[in-house]
């Protein structure tokens, strides 16, 4: 298909063909198969959308096939257990994401007939829908002419405009979005949002950029001027902060213990084995046994250490040390969780876990003779 037959007629800069016709005649011919590509409607367009914030491609299309396989429409969506959205996102990370799909899945049913709104403005009353993902929607889906400005777009754009506004502020995604606002004129929504997106992907990448394989090159002011290597302007990271972190494999009857996070946690609706921070100066032990009488009010005995786990964060990290304990004493009570269950080995792959403790299980296949089911792909993880 070419840039005219989607429907619109190229605009002339200069007498000249027009970056943006370069840009959406560049998608057609380079875009990549992707599922929500293959087979478009809104909703898949939203779950993909979703799912694709803070998450390569590659690690998307597995879970998005399965999840779409699990949950065909909104209705399949809104009727499902919240504990079986999660598990069907487990390993992906950002949970919030998951926890805000499904409830916005079943207030669209009981409001909307299970539809989601057709308009960029519309779609950011839906929960977990913000103005990135509403335009990819709203462009995508209902081929309303608004731009998407992720951090691939705003790479591109300040090497194209040689832009030195800190890409970290919302008032440069605002600048950037009101600019391509005008540009995205007379041109296929869809085609070219997702260009923008592919080129930042494939071509404008952080790193050794692609230029001479890029379609907006002739145009672009930080490759005239040699100067790609000064864009984006970003504010440094802060290095991110680092805990100690005690849990216990609790066993008692045959059965270990786990406990559900509140919905307003790090990682809420999942489920984990209980434990917390180590404090200043205390012995990792005597750290466990405090925080288990703190969060479960029952007494432990610890039969075995497990190998430390280090895991990143998107605003810290990590190491996390697990115990092979046993119930002792005392009345269970939940005081920092939701809920608890005891739980059988074989019964564990029911639950979601976070990728931390799922490294924990994967240790306790050599350390129990019983195997445990875990979950073993990658993950970016909910950040505080």
């Amino acid at each position: 298909m070419s840039v005219t037959q989607s429907g619109s007629t190229p605009n002339k800069q200069s007498n000249s063909i027009s970056w943006q016709y370069n840009l959406v005649n560049w998608f057609q011919k380079n875009q990549r198969f992707m599922p929500w590509r293959d087979e478009q409607s809104p909703y898949r367009t939203w779950v993909s959308e979703v799912m694709l914030q803070q998450t390569q491609v590659d690690t998307v299309i597995p879970y998005f096939n399965a999840f779409m396989s699990t949950f065909p429409t909104i209705e399949d969506l809104a009727k499902a257990e919240e504990d079986a959205v999660l598990k069907s996102w487990e390993g992906l990370g950002y949970y919030s994401r998951a926890r805000n799909l499904h409830s916005a899945a079943k207030n669209l049913v009981a409001t909307n007939k299970g539809n989601l709104p057709n308009t960029f403005k519309s779609l950011q009353t839906v929960k977990g829908i913000g103005p990135y993902i509403a335009s990819a929607i709203a462009s995508i889906a209902f081929n309303e002419a608004v731009p998407v400005v992720d951090g691939n777009v705003l790479r591109v754009f300040s090497r194209f405009w040689a832009d030195t506004s800190d890409i970290k502020k919302p008032k440069t995604r605002t600048e950037f979005f009101d600019r391509l606002s005008q540009s995205i004129k007379g041109y296929p929504p869809a085609e070219f949002n997702q260009g923008m997106m592919e080129l930042g992907a494939l071509i404008c990448s952080p790193k050794k950029p692609k230029c001479p394989k890029c379609p907006l090159q002739p145009n672009c002011i930080a490759f005239a001027t040699n100067r790609i290597s000064e864009y984006p302007v970003a504010t440094p990271k802060k290095k991110a902060p680092h805990y100690t972190i005690v849990v216990g494999i609790i066993s008692r009857n045959g059965n270990l213990l786990i406990t559900k996070r509140k919905p307003n946690q790090l990682l809420g609706g999942l489920w984990e084995f209980p434990g917390g921070k180590v404090e200043e100066n205390e012995q990792l032990e005597a750290a466990l046994h405090r925080e288990i009488m703190e969060e479960c009010n029952i007494t432990i005995s610890i039969m075995q250490s497990l190998k430390p786990i280090k895991h990143a964060y998107s605003h810290f990290k990590i190491t996390l040390y697990g115990f092979l304990a046993e119930y002792k004493s005392g009345t269970l009570t939940c005081k920092s969780a939701e809920t608890y269950q005891w739980v059988s080995k074989k019964d564990l792959c029911k639950y979601a876990f976070p990728k931390a403790n799922n490294k924990l299980l994967s240790q306790l296949n050599d350390t129990i003779s019983a195997p445990l089911p875990f979950h073993s792909g990658p993950e970016s993880e909910y950040s505080l």
